[in-house]
């Protein structure tokens, strides 16, 4: 790879509606709009990394062609949330006529939840004032944010997390484009790590492959600082087998090589709970405790006390 290079996240960023993985419907829906050049207030809700703004680069690409750029305006609300950028930036840009032979422009707000409500109200109105020149592209995380005047006057497309299928076929492209091996194990932890995050998935690859041209399970782990499964699996039989000690020693060791905090290495820990063996109404308490742990953790506790405290209920378990 060179290192010269831009990021893969761009390099990667499909320009067709073809290239966009994981979002079949959605796709298909959005560019009827765009070959009628009919193109209503769009809401894109979902989780990061899984083709929102991607999608909307493309619909401008391919509704103004080689003039998108001056008929494309994108911002970022987390940047500018204030009602100031909604009278300044997108009314000036709004009001203006389009170029080429399509009769609106469009406006993309990345972030969208981002906005106070009062810079939301400002924007209702701005949607309504300029909607013979203007379409806007709302993108959003938790579409329960923008408010209900904003989603009532938007088509929602709900985007998901990328399936199994469609993260290997991104593995294997960017793999054979940039001459790297990776392993099926890889792939996997690839998966595991990315939980359906093209652009997650895609940082962890160039930090790996700027390292070794072979990628393995153990090295991805390593870049993307997660505790291998098994090992976390192995902390939990260690204090589930009477060995509380061994336990929390093998798991202060995981967390000092991996560099990891506390709430991540809970993450892991709750995944790994389903694994055991053990009676579903001893797993229920075990992912409780889990969630109390992680919330202690989170309002200002000790993190090592608190997974001490823990794995002494993974024992206790054990014992019964």
């Amino acid at each position: 790879m060179n290192p010269e290079s831009a990021l893969w996240t761009e390099k990667y960023r499909p320009s067709d509606f073809s290239d966009i993985k994981g979002q079949k419907e959605i796709v298909q829906r959005v560019k009827a709009f765009v070959e009628q050049k009919n193109l209503p207030h769009l809401l894109f809700a979902g989780p990061a990394g899984v083709g929102k703004s991607t999608l909307a680069i493309v619909i401008a690409k391919k509704l103004f062609e080689s003039q998108w750029r001056q008929n494309f305006l994108e911002l970022n609300a987390s940047d500018t949330r204030g009602i100031d950028t909604i009278r300044t930036n997108v009314k000036d840009f709004a009001r203006t006529k389009s170029i080429g032979n399509v009769p609106f422009k469009i406006i993309f707000l990345d972030e969208a939840d981002a906005l106070t409500r009062e810079a939301q109200q400002a924007l209702r109105r701005t949607m309504e004032n300029f909607a013979q020149t203007t379409r806007f592209v709302l993108s959003a995380n938790y579409s329960s944010k923008i408010i209900d005047p904003i989603q009532s006057r938007c088509v929602v497309f709900r985007f998901k997390p990328l399936d199994k299928k469609d993260i290997f076929s991104i593995i294997d492209k960017i793999a054979e484009d940039e001459k790297i091996k990776i392993d099926e194990k890889a792939k996997e932890a690839l998966y595991e790590i990315s939980e359906g995050d093209c652009r997650r998935l895609e940082n962890i690859l160039q930090s790996s492959s700027a390292i070794a041209d072979h990628l393995t399970e153990d090295l991805i782990h390593s870049m993307a600082s997660m505790a291998k499964p098994k090992e976390i699996r192995e902390v939990l039989e260690l204090a589930m087998g009477n060995r509380f000690i061994e336990a929390r020693t093998k798991l202060l060791e995981l967390m000092l090589n991996y560099g990891l905090a506390g709430i991540d290495i809970i993450k892991q820990i709750q995944k790994e709970i389903l694994e055991l063996n053990l009676d579903n109404k001893s797993k229920m308490s075990l992912i409780e405790k889990c969630g109390e742990t992680e919330f202690r953790m989170t309002e200002g506790s000790d993190e090592f006390v608190q997974l001490e405290a823990l794995l002494s209920q993974f024992a206790l378990a054990g014992s019964r």
